[in-house]
């Protein structure tokens, strides 16, 4: 079941870039990279009955990771690192991607933003869950 609807996108995280076919094509990736980065929590925990300020932050954190995919124009990490072009000489190839940047600094696959969204959460959290 997916994470978050085109709906929440639109009305609750209030985004307005990416249409509803793009939407649909990203969720799935923004989705198992939420999974990854949050050790697969809502995968052995129910989202819907989470505490509402908990689930909310994580459903915006998958909104704020498709937006980024869509911005990047790409959801690997190879195609967010791909060089902006190649210069051989006197030659210089394109990719035709614009990005301001023109550094040699790899870029994360998870947007910046995303943290913002978790950090609070204790879905970062690393350490061991003890029961008493």
């Amino acid at each position: 079941m997916p994470y978050i609807d085109y709906d929440f996108y639109t009305n609750v995280y209030k985004g307005d870039t990416i249409t509803q076919e793009e939407f649909d094509k990203l969720l799935p990736k923004a989705s198992d990279v939420l999974d990854d980065l949050t050790n697969d929590y809502y995968q052995f925990k129910d989202l819907e009955s989470d505490i509402p300020w908990r689930r909310d932050k994580f459903k915006k954190a998958v909104a704020c990771q498709i937006e980024f995919f869509y911005e990047v124009g790409s959801t690997t990490s190879e195609g967010i690192n791909d060089p902006q072009s190649v210069s051989i000489g006197r030659t210089t190839m394109s990719n035709g991607r614009s990005d301001s940047r023109n550094d040699n600094s790899s870029k994360n696959i998870v947007s910046n933003d995303v943290f913002m969204y978790l950090r609070t959460t204790g879905l970062l959290y690393r350490g061991l869950e003890v029961h008493c």
